[in-house]
Parts: structure tokens; C-alpha cells; sequence
């Protein structure tokens, strides 16, 4: 898969588990932080769009787990977005540094919500895609 962004993190020790690997639910905190940056990049604020009533919220979640990473591991979470309908598909992957290892594959549908209905907002779609 083509990435059109990157970001990277590094596993702290209070994230990992009894077992002493990231506990799963983390994989999801990493992709939602990377997403966020990457909308930052975008020049889109959440606050403001908040504000003009558009609310982007996931609609569905997958997370396929590979490659446990441990404390101290650097990673990279890298991802693709496209559209199907009025949903963005974002596609994130998790890379530990040290040896390119897949860790974690995750699929997530963003909706907008505007004004309280579903709907597509030009600011986003410019924004993500460069179309109007």
C-alpha cells in the first residue's frame, strides 16, 4: 500500500500489559493520534470544524493485531485514506522501527456529522482530496 502519511511514536511502559506487551486497546489510541495529525496537516482545526457544526466520528473500527510491540520499541504508523459514499476509509498500519515488522493492520470508517445528520462537508473534502 501507498502511504500519503507518517508518524511516529514509541511504546511507554505504562501502556503495556501483565504480559508486558501494548496492551490492544493502545493500537487504537496510536492510529487516532496519527490520524488527528495528519487532519492537522490539513490546515483542519477539529475545534473549529466542531464549531461550524461539522463532528467526524468513527463509524467502524477494525484492528488486526500481527506483531506484538513491547516498552521502549519505536514504531511508525503510517496511512491512506479514500472515499466510498460519504464515508472516509482510512487505512493505518503499525511498523516497529527496529525491523519493518507489520505490528498491526487497522481499517477506520470516519463519517461527518453535521448540524446533527450525516452529510458531506466541502471544508473536509478539499481538504482530504483537493476537491470541491
Amino acid at each position: 500500500m501507498e502511504y500519503i502519511f507518517e508518524y511516529p511514536f514509541e511504546v511507554r511502559d505504562y501502556e503495556c500489559d501483565a504480559q508486558g506487551i501494548v496492551n490492544n486497546a493502545n493500537y487504537q489510541h496510536y492510529m487516532e493520534h496519527a490520524r488527528h495529525r495528519f487532519i492537522q496537516t490539513l490546515n483542519l482545526d477539529f475545534m473549529e470544524l466542531t464549531n461550524e457544526g461539522v463532528i467526524l466520528v468513527v463509524a467502524k473500527a477494525e484492528l488486526q493485531y500481527k506483531s506484538p510491540l513491547k516498552s521502549n520499541d519505536r514504531f511508525v504508523c503510517k496511512l491512506n485514506v479514500h472515499k466510498e459514499g460519504i464515508r472516509y476509509v482510512f487505512h493505518e498500519d503499525i511498523y516497529r522501527e527496529s525491523d519493518n515488522q507489520l505490528c498491526t493492520r487497522g481499517k477506520f470508517e470516519i463519517v461527518s456529522v453535521i448540524n446533527g445528520r450525516l452529510g458531506v462537508s466541502k471544508k473536509v473534502e478539499v481538504a482530504l482530496f483537493g476537491v470541491e
